[in-house]
């Protein structure tokens, strides 16, 4: 009875002081609950004391968010969105990150891995490429492209479904991709063979991995974990990266208002570790870690981007390709979008053509079907882009951009129809 009351006693005196609380950080992202799951259930498990708190935004509502006083009581914002990043980084809303990056590099080729100025870093990124069905392609004894080059060839014409950039969310950049791989005219004669060869996909992203799966078309431009998660739900697929290939990293920042400036570096440090890293490999997740270490212990056949960057180097900048890529949309549609049964009636006379024999006007047709109305050097102009960039949110700029628009199809209608001629002159 003794013992009972000094049990009591004890299990009293000790409820007399409260638990300690945990120290509570807040996530603003637009991962998935599949990645942000994993990752804060290993978090908190290797840092008890901090309580991960998760809020998802998708990038055009996480800006107006980070925005607001106090920046809404987020520690940290990790996300795919680099324009978002980098417009939060002018308003001065990211303190630096302050953390340890010894073992991780800055650059993968021409792709930087760190902002410059230390606000934030690249956590994983994901590759562009093709989507391919292979029963499809042997079925027509069509090769596998390992090349954006390849998919312009005449052999894929028909078997190709491409995303229109200005209504699938991840084609602008990796359109952008092309023309900086290639130079701006070729990078452009290139993506005009591909949309001659292509059913143009508008409805999203899921819509190009279904049409390859079903075997409606053979090859769709799209990126590796949409391919990846159409293969875990039973897709014939498999997904190919080109050489060299384009990546679009994802990447964390933590907030200048933060309160818990040390639990945000302790997750932005965890995430980037080797334990965080190999989490990238699960098969919900799927993504390419940013640390090149950790490739040693990847799954059987999963693609390492640092091995493949020996190999061909990396030559895409995603930040180069910002200004430009609301331009970059209005000429894809001007060009291919708005005349494209034309298009392919055009490309399918023309190669006839040059299956049959050489023509000096093959060539002139060729160019007429490949130019694009803004040259390089007014491509890169920054009043041209923020013209097109401000057009949805600004009247003038819109009036701006219909004016040139239309100067554009009088040119482009003009090219076409002249090719169209010199077609005629060739009918047997």
């Amino acid at each position: 009875m003794k013992n009972l009351r000094l049990l009591f006693g004890l299990i009293i005196s000790l409820s007399a002081f409260p638990a300690v609380a945990k120290e509570k950080l807040t996530v603003l992202t637009a991962h998935p609950e599949d990645v942000v799951s994993r990752f804060e259930t290993a978090f908190e498990r290797a840092y008890p004391d901090i309580d991960l708190a998760v809020l998802w935004r998708m990038p055009h509502d996480a800006l107006p968010y980070l925005s607001q006083p106090k920046q809404g009581g987020i520690d940290v914002y990790w996300s795919a969105s680099l324009r978002n990043f980098m417009v939060l980084k002018n308003q001065g809303a990211w303190q630096k990150l302050g953390i340890s990056r010894q073992g991780l590099a800055d650059h993968l080729g021409a792709l930087p891995l760190a902002d410059p100025d230390g606000f934030f870093c690249a956590t994983e990124t994901a590759g562009y490429g093709f989507a391919v069905n292979p029963a499809y392609l042997q079925s027509h004894g069509l090769p596998v492209p390992k090349t954006w080059q390849a998919l312009a060839d005449a052999r894929y014409q028909g078997h190709l479904a491409l995303p229109v950039p200005s209504k699938v969310g991840f084609a602008p950049m990796m359109i952008d991709s092309v023309l900086q791989q290639y130079g701006w005219n070729q990078g452009w004669a290139i993506l005009a063979g591909i949309a001659a060869n292509a059913r143009l996909v508008e409805s999203g992203a899921t819509f190009v991995t279904d049409g390859i799966g079903s075997g409606e078309r053979g090859i769709g431009p799209a990126i590796d974990f949409f391919t990846a998660s159409a293969i875990a739900n039973g897709a014939p697929l498999q997904f190919v990266y080109p050489e060299p290939t384009a990546y679009s990293p994802a990447h964390i920042a933590i907030t200048a208002a933060s309160q818990h400036a040390d639990a945000a570096r302790q997750f932005v440090a965890f995430v980037l570790s080797n334990a965080g890293q190999k989490l990238l490999f699960h098969p919900d997740i799927r993504k390419l870690p940013v640390r090149a270490a950790v490739y040693a212990d990847k799954p059987e056949g999963y693609y390492n981007p640092f091995a493949a960057a020996d190999l061909h180097p990396v030559v895409y900048d995603p930040a180069r390709a910002l200004p430009r890529l609301a331009l970059n949309n209005a000429l894809f549609d001007r060009l291919f979008t708005d005349h494209h049964p034309r298009l392919q009636t055009l490309w399918q006379k023309l190669r006839t053509h040059e299956a049959a024999g050489k023509d000096e006007r093959l060539t002139k047709i060729q160019q007429l079907l490949t130019a694009v109305p803004v040259d390089a050097e007014n491509a890169e102009n920054p009043a041209l882009q923020q013209t097109f960039a401000d057009r949805s949110t600004d009247a003038k700029a819109e009036a701006e951009a219909r004016a040139l628009e239309q100067v554009w199809r009088q040119e482009i209608d003009r090219r076409y129809a002249e090719a169209e001629s010199l077609l005629r002159q060739l009918a047997p």
